[in-house]
């Protein structure tokens, strides 16, 4: 296993109990904890602050993307069942796939890339309609938070490839500038916080694991490795966030969730394989 692979593991290893940790601080103004968690998450490379100085489209991707992920997130957990957001969220590894050949000159998108794509959506599907015909009219709302999630970190995730490489410690900055942001709007539009004593300790975690240190791991990851097999390994988030959370009481895993998580990591295995391994021996070059 390469460098990238190993650095994203790790991230997502961190990313897996985001999920669980947010459903415990769901009585706390969403801005709130997101602002506070990542400027702690700032905090990890605060000794190297001279290194926050990159070029502006690398800032304004950092921040877009960091940001723009958790300002959906969050809102996606208010508005609809925890499970469904999170699986829905979880959807960036398919967009990844379909999006690198748009935003990464020289990728080619095959027809496994498409059919991937299509088993994945199909299992976002289910998990939205459990399986029935009509949409739940009344988390909507939160469903399309979840998926804006999802467009954002993909997108992200790509321009982070696309863009110069810089150093990992200036993720710092984009934790920082997206902190401040989400206190803005937490003072401008929601009320107060009062956190309990539990409460700060699930942010402190939250920022400097899931908001800051994962961020750090996936920035190496990215800028190393290839985003198709990168992605691929994002896969096995919604399997362990899920977990999670039947494990900490907060959600169970009925048939038509177990068939929808598996739909969506089988559609993106399909879609980050090589195309030629998929046809025929007598049909390869």
């Amino acid at each position: 296993m390469n460098q990238a692979m190993l650095y994203a593991l790790a991230a997502i290893a961190m990313w897996a109990a985001v999920a669980t940790l947010s459903a415990l601080t769901h009585t706390l103004p969403p801005f709130f904890v997101a602002g506070v968690g990542l400027i702690l998450g700032s905090l990890l490379t605060a000794r190297r602050v001279k290194e926050w100085k990159v070029p502006p489209k690398n800032f304004a991707n950092g921040v877009y993307g960091i940001f723009g992920f958790y300002f959906f997130l969050f809102n996606a957990y208010r508005l609809a069942p925890v499970m469904d957001a999170t699986v829905l969220s979880y959807v960036w590894p398919l967009l990844m796939v379909l999006l690198s050949p748009l935003l990464l000159p020289g990728t080619r998108l095959g027809a496994n890339h498409i059919l991937g794509s299509l088993i994945g959506f199909a299992g976002a599907a289910l998990i939205v309609t459990g399986g029935k015909l009509s949409l739940s009219m009344s988390a909507l709302p939160g469903y399309l938070m979840a998926l804006g999630a999802a467009v954002v970190w993909a997108t992200y995730s790509l321009f982070t490839r696309r863009l110069p490489a810089t150093s990992d410690n200036a993720v710092g900055g984009y934790c920082l500038a997206s902190g401040l942001l989400a206190l803005g709007l937490h003072f401008a539009t929601e009320p107060a916080a009062h956190p309990s004593s539990v409460q700060w300790l699930m942010i402190a975690v939250l920022g400097l694991l899931p908001m800051g240190a994962a961020f750090l791991c996936w920035n190496r990851a990215m800028q190393l490795g290839d985003p198709r097999q990168t992605g691929a390994l994002g896969n096995a988030t919604p399997l362990l966030s899920t977990l999670m959370l039947v494990a900490s009481g907060q959600a169970a895993l009925d048939g038509s969730a177990a068939l929808a998580i598996a739909m969506i990591v089988g559609g993106a295995a399909l879609g980050t394989l090589p195309s030629e391994r998929l046809l025929p021996g007598w049909l390869r070059a």
